[in-house]
């Protein structure tokens, strides 16, 4: 189905939504990590309530469900649109200024709130096909938060539109909006028997025509090393520094096997910080790859570089812990074909060439799959994510809309 007379409100929403400070934080032990989530999120339920959605609630934990009631006859299965309404805590969320450079004609964009942030085509070749477009940025002081407040904009549109549209047939849709996603805890609280969805996807993807259906499977480890304290004035053949032990674990990890060497499906092990002092240290990683057995010799690989620097240091010890985090969506969207074929036609109705690809990383969506409700994952039309450049234009998060609102339709005819 075209959409094209029908009258956006997608960028008008993504630029209201940007302009909330909804920055998550790892440190916090709290569900949202920071209330200011919420601030977004009651937002969203007072337009869904004012569109006609009447259960539209926010919970104690920060996630919003509506529901968009089926007018067809067919039973067909509930579907569930999913975005996050946190921002990265990787780059300031605090006042946002987004600028919108209507009719884009193919320049660098020189960001007027610190003019060393310069957008240009060069390093954005995407921006080549945003030609006549309205492309949208930050002043360049904050991040954007395209992540994902441009997927929680898109399905906000389609609901408005299923809900003025009802010619248009369609099942039991419901809507879902998480928190603390960039702090890898959005499914965390989320209530998937409550949701009570059949299949589902995040709308939280990059280029416009992009449909992903796999992530890493990722882990979490922690080094906690235990060195020997001595004063520094008598420490010859005596101090073991912790500190320094950890210093030797990093280099020791193969430069080919680390984020800045590796790209597509190449795994890596990353550290992600460090803490501590001469007689205790604790090194934090993340590690990632696209199958689990893979995941695992990883592990093995990092323990056993632990184990060969400790061997040296007869008074010092360590504890070497791993945390799950999420695996390959693939491994159950496989099993439920319909999710991704209906979702590559849906993306073809729209006037796109769908491309199928995976993600280096993770979304809710990866934990959901595992959680009894397959997910794949849809374009938002985010671009230089988490940085001071990111941007996104009107007319692909229009697209997005438009995906979502065909995609239900396939659903209906289908079933």
């Amino acid at each position: 189905m075209s959409l094209n007379k029908y009258n956006f409100t997608v960028t008008d929403r993504f630029v209201r939504y940007a302009k909330i400070d909804t920055q998550s934080n790892a440190e916090s032990p709290t569900c949202p990590s920071t209330e200011k989530q919420k601030n977004l999120s009651r937002l969203l339920v007072e337009e869904l309530k004012e569109m006609g959605i009447k259960d539209a609630e926010l919970d104690e934990h920060g996630y919003v469900y509506g529901t968009i009631e089926s007018n067809t006859t067919k039973k067909v299965p509930v579907i569930c649109f999913c975005s996050h309404v946190d921002t990265a805590p990787d780059c300031s969320g605090t006042n946002v200024k987004p600028i919108i450079h209507k009719n884009y004609k193919g320049q660098d964009l020189v960001l007027p709130g610190d003019t060393s942030q310069v957008i240009k085509v060069s390093e954005h070749p995407d921006l080549k096909n945003q030609i006549g477009n309205d492309v949208i940025t930050t002043d360049g002081t904050t991040l954007l938060g395209s992540d994902d407040k441009a997927g929680v904009a898109e399905i906000m549109d389609a609901a408005h539109f299923l809900m003025t549209h009802p010619e248009v047939k369609h099942g039991k849709v419901r809507i879902l909006f998480t928190p603390d996603e960039e702090i890898g805890r959005g499914a965390d609280k989320a209530n998937i028997k409550k949701l009570g969805a059949d299949f589902g996807y995040t709308l939280d993807g990059g280029p416009v025509g992009t449909l992903e259906n796999e992530t890493f499977s990722a882990d979490g480890v922690s080094i906690k090393i235990k060195g020997f304290s001595t004063h520094p004035g008598y420490a010859k053949d005596k101090m073991q520094h912790a500190i320094k032990i950890a210093a030797q674990i990093i280099n020791k990890i193969p430069v080919e096997k680390t984020p800045e060497t590796t790209e597509k499906k190449q795994p890596f092990i990353h550290p992600t910080g460090i803490t501590g002092a001469l007689e205790e240290a604790e090194i934090k990683f993340i590690i990632r790859a696209f199958d689990t057995p893979t995941l695992l010799a990883l592990e093995d690989e990092l323990r056993m570089i632990t184990v060969e620097v400790l061997s040296h240091y007869d008074k010092s010890s360590y504890e070497f812990i791993v945390t799950e985090q999420y695996r390959n969506m693939k491994d159950v969207l496989d099993k439920n074909p319909e999710i991704i074929g209906h979702a590559l036609e849906a993306i073809t109705r729209s006037g796109l060439t769908p491309k199928l690809d995976s993600i280096r990383g993770g979304t809710d969506g990866s934990r959901f799959s595992f959680m009894g409700l397959p997910c794949a994952n849809i374009f938002a039309a985010q671009h230089a994510i988490h940085s001071k450049q990111e941007w996104v234009s009107s007319q692909d998060m229009q697209k997005a809309v438009e995906t979502i609102v065909n995609l239900v339709s396939i659903w209906e005819e289908k079933s």
